[in-house]
């Protein structure tokens, strides 16, 4: 009887420890979708323009990346706002995906948190983002 009752309380508290991690990784994503607003816009002049909005203002200092390039952009900028124009004087032969646009963001209350998006055309809808720990 023992060794019939050891597998399924096994079998029972697996899956609830994977129910747990599923939805606790939800609403995660959801205080971070509530938090930040993200976006990299390409303009015909020749020039992306990232943008970052950090609804509660503690945020202590983001690494701004775009991946991809000749030369990777990179920059650390502090504040819970920012508008940064990066010059782009060529549109990729391969589309925006090849240049991931990424944010390793330093938190007061949230701690470390990256978000990544792509970069897409003035007037064409944003991509997702992907949210998640570094």
């Amino acid at each position: 009887m023992a060794k019939k009752i050891f597998p399924i309380i096994s079998i029972v508290v697996i899956t609830a420890l994977g129910l747990f991690f599923i939805f606790d990784s939800d609403s995660n994503k959801d205080v971070l979708k509530s938090t930040f607003e993200i976006d990299a816009t390409y303009y015909d002049a020749g020039y992306v323009k990232v943008s970052y909005l950090d609804k509660t203002t503690k945020t202590n200092h983001v690494v701004l990346e775009i991946l991809g390039m000749d030369e990777s952009f990179q920059k650390t900028l502090s504040g819970s706002e920012f508008v940064e124009t990066v010059p782009f004087p060529v549109t990729p032969k391969y589309g925006w995906k090849v240049h991931p646009v990424t944010f390793l963001i330093d938190h007061e209350e949230l701690g470390k948190i990256s978000l990544k998006t792509e970069i897409h055309p003035s007037g064409e809808p944003a991509p997702p983002i992907i949210y998640g720990n570094p």
